[in-house]
């Protein structure tokens, strides 16, 4: 028995129909071999098509939605990151790299390493991890130790282990089996043998001068050996001893504070501080004398 239709009869101006044609043709809807007008109304009327402003993601929603997937990535939730990701490639009116970058990620999801690091840690099983580096190089350690930490709003894995060649030269021999990595970056963890290293990444003490209004504002860290306000009660200094296993994060988080803060001792920390201060005041053509 043919199925009853309503019939609807529509004032349009001219073009109109031509252009639900192409709409129609566009989203496949057909009645044979012919674009059918009728048929997007009916999907429109069924709710399976969107109709009005298309929903699009400002510049802010996009850089909060790229900053929650790789926090997602790195924590494990490869399935929510890939969701996403998929919602940044089809809303987020994107630059031409920027949409094949989420697309490649979409592609291809970073497996989940944040995981399976973690079951090493937490076994204390010493591991091979193959990673690849921002110049595209890949390196192989051997990890003896291993943690998680949070670093200017990501993860990252910091390892101990036994290779140093990879790095030719370093203001900070004390700290060459010591390295920060992107969890991204990782490409094989494999499970070996030996002993699981007790005495954690190697460091050093930074004595640190807080001033000013840092003296009261300074919110203590949890690698703070020491934390306590010396000097005279007119210029009050807040002397803090931290414990360090990577310069790198120490300096970005010093000139942050500019004159609020210096660096004490040890020596090698302050002659980095002061190499990119010069480099920063050369920028400005600014003169430093020593």
């Amino acid at each position: 028995m043919p199925r009853k239709k309503e019939t609807l009869t529509l004032s349009v101006p001219p073009g109109t129909k031509k252009q639900l044609e192409a709409i129609a043709r566009r989203l496949g809807i057909f009645w044979g071999k012919s674009p059918s007008p009728s048929g997007l109304i009916s999907a429109i009327a069924q709710q399976k098509l969107e109709v009005g402003q298309p929903f699009v993601l400002n510049h802010t929603q996009v850089a909060a939605l790229q900053q929650a997937t790789k926090v997602l990535v790195d924590t494990g939730y490869v399935g929510e990151a890939q969701t996403l990701s998929n919602l940044l490639s089809e809303r987020g009116n994107l630059s031409a790299p920027l949409r094949q970058a989420i697309l490649q990620q979409v592609i291809q999801p970073a497996v989940a390493w944040r995981i399976i690091v973690e079951q090493q840690i937490n076994n204390q099983q010493p591991f091979r991890l193959l990673y690849g580096n921002a110049q595209g190089q890949d390196l192989a350690y051997t990890v003896r130790y291993a943690e998680i930490t949070f670093e200017e709003k990501r993860f990252y894995l910091e390892i101990w282990c036994e290779e140093t060649e990879d790095i030719k030269d370093t203001d900070f021999p004390e700290l060459i089996h010591n390295r920060c990595l992107r969890l991204d970056r990782i490409k094989t963890i494999i499970p070996t043998s030996g002993q699981w290293r007790d005495e954690g990444l190697d460091h050093f003490k930074v004595y640190l001068h807080f001033r000013r209004g840092m003296v009261k504002a300074y919110e203590p860290r949890e690698a703070d050996i020491s934390n306590e306000v010396i000097g005279e009660e007119s210029q009050p200094v807040r002397q803090v001893v931290r414990r360090v296993s990577n310069p790198f994060w120490l300096i970005r988080e010093v000139r942050r504070y500019g004159r609020d803060c210096t660096v004490i001792s040890p020596e090698n920390v302050r002659e980095q501080v002061k190499k990119e201060l010069r480099a920063e005041c050369q920028h400005y053509d600014l003169e430093v004398r020593d």
